[in-house]
């Protein structure tokens, strides 16, 4: 057990992550700009403010606090946004991790775990994505994800930093123990979007294209609890502590789930009706996007335990009713 550095830790994913990291019995130390994430989600280790961009910054916090591994959570992930702004993606993402594995790899940390997204598979309808399926990101998130999986398999090899990649389908859900939960700025996540419509801070949930070639006309998703998610960045680290290296896992349930579908669960779950409209599909949206992860239950023995629809938007309910974040 020992100091891992979470990139990213002040938001969603990352301070689930330092959460899971601190129930392990590690030190997690949290490095974050406060761009998208929040101080008050920082309750599990040190804070460490600062840039990806900023080197002499990643060196200072590197040496002060010398950590086993990196979590690399920190990276901008609106789909939408990236179509738009492509370069802000890429400088971000991309840019910023190359400074990152500048600093890692000159500061001798032995192992690195990296957040990617199934993102980076494209359209690819009707097809159980797992890993060996082709890379065809249609917008710059995906992009600039599978470029930073591919730089990472660069720097390797010239260091031998011990690494994997986890490449996500739909984050949802909440701690169960309510100490953090999702909340972005703007929030742009179907789960937490619709409860906001129910808790009447927001008119109504947008149902983003209905005419999809699915069993209902909306596009259909892969939701894994964050608590699950989280759970196999705890077993890779363990798993490149036993010498496994350069490896990408899919994290998801292998059951696809549509808008329409989504949003009759969380009126079942909340009690309440979602307030919705239907309007034009997004740019950079896919038909359909459902994981095979075998892989992660072979190699990790990753069982996602929490990642029914009910216990997510459950858990998320209840985060969102009692508590939140205010700086």
């Amino acid at each position: 057990m020992g100091v891992i550095l979470v990139t990213g830790g002040a938001g969603y994913i990352g301070s689930h992550a330092c959460k899971a990291l601190a129930d392990a019995g590690h030190v997690p130390v949290t490095y974050d700009n406060l761009s998208t994430g929040w101080e008050d989600a920082v309750k599990f280790g040190p804070f460490e403010a600062g840039e990806l961009s900023d080197r002499a910054r990643l060196d200072a916090v590197l040496a002060r606090h010398q950590p086993e591994a990196v979590m690399h959570f920190a990276a901008l992930s609106d789909v939408g946004q990236s179509v738009r702004e492509p370069g802000l993606y890429w400088r971000n993402n991309v840019a910023g991790s190359m400074t990152l594995l500048d600093a890692v790899t000159a500061a001798g940390t032995p192992r690195f775990v990296f957040s990617s997204t199934c993102a980076t598979y494209g359209e690819q309808d009707g097809v159980t994505l797992d890993e060996s399926c082709a890379q065809n990101p249609i917008n710059a998130y995906g992009g600039s994800k599978r470029a930073v999986e591919d730089m990472l398999r660069d720097y390797a090899r010239a260091s031998g930093l011990a690494h994997v990649s986890f490449r996500y389908f739909n984050v949802a859900g909440a701690d169960p123990e309510r100490q953090v939960g999702e909340h972005h700025r703007p929030e742009t996540h179907l789960i937490p979007v619709a409860l906001d419509a129910v808790r009447g801070r927001r008119d109504k949930l947008t149902i983003f294209g209905t005419d999809y070639d699915t069993r209902d006309g909306t596009c259909v998703r892969d939701y894994v609890h964050v608590m699950d998610l989280v759970d196999a960045h705890i077993r890779g680290l363990d798993y490149l502590a036993k010498g496994g290296t350069d490896t990408v896992f899919n994290l998801g349930t292998g059951d696809g789930i549509t808008e329409r579908e989504e949003k009759e669960t969380e009126a079942e779950v909340t009690d309440s009706a979602v307030p919705a409209v239907e309007g034009p599909r997004r740019p950079g949206d896919c038909t359909a996007l459902v994981s095979g992860s075998r892989r992660a239950a072979e190699l990790l023995g990753w069982v996602p335990e929490r990642s029914t629809l009910p216990e997510m938007i459950g858990d998320a309910w209840g985060w969102h009713q009692t508590a939140g974040y205010t700086k």
